[in-house]
């Protein structure tokens, strides 16, 4: 076990620490999206109204904006514990591994941290242009930390290479989600984005990376 490990794993669940009021907001939260993918799934995302979300939740049209920005939020956002999850991945400090390496263990604990919503999503995608359209929102939900992790980690904390490296790591993992069939297992996905992450370190390794 690496250093750090034992320390995630004392951790407890977001909701485990949270008042009754901050609980009861999650498990609205949960109930909301809950019905939302249920729904999607079954209809498409067209063909469901924030209405149809509301009814199905139990909830007003009101507190469903309450919890989420938009129809198209319902799917992006991030349950607050997938947010802990994420952080955890971050916090491992991984010493002495290469930065590709390292990154290839975050983006691959990214994918099976969100394995059970990335079918639909994708699905969703090719069902839908409007939400494809959106769907760097996911992304813009893990952005920020993954720069802060990456530029702690490329020497001298370089700005352009930095960016470099954030951009071609992104490309090889969207090109995974775009060349990847939800039908098929999730481990065929795993496998791409192995695939893809360690064609595209192959030409930055070169470069000390």
């Amino acid at each position: 076990m690496r250093p750090g490990k034992a320390a995630h794993a004392d951790r407890c669940p977001v909701s485990a620490v949270m008042g009754l009021r901050e609980r009861k907001k999650l498990e609205a939260w949960r109930t909301i999206r809950s019905a939302a993918l249920g729904l999607i799934s079954e209809r498409g995302f067209d063909a469901v109204s924030v209405e149809d979300i509301a009814a199905e939740a139990g909830v007003s049209r009101t507190t469903f904006f309450s919890y989420f920005s938009s129809k198209e939020a319902v799917v992006y956002d991030l349950d607050p514990e997938e947010v802990r999850q994420w952080r955890a991945l971050l916090d491992d400090p991984r010493d002495g591994q290469p930065l590709w390496a390292a990154i290839t263990e975050v983006a691959l604990g990214l994918a099976q941290l969100l394995s059970e919503r990335l079918p639909l999503q994708k699905r969703l995608f090719e069902q839908s242009p409007e939400l494809c359209r959106s769907a760097r929102g996911t992304c813009d939900s893990f952005e920020p930390d993954l720069k802060l992790w990456l530029a702690a980690r490329v020497p001298d904390g370089d700005e352009l290479r930095t960016a470099l490296v954030f951009n071609t790591a992104l490309a090889a993992f969207t090109t995974a989600i775009e060349a990847w069939d939800p039908d098929d297992p999730f481990e065929t996905f795993l496998e791409s984005v192995r695939d893809c992450l360690r064609w595209a370190g192959a030409g930055l390794a070169r470069t000390g990376s």
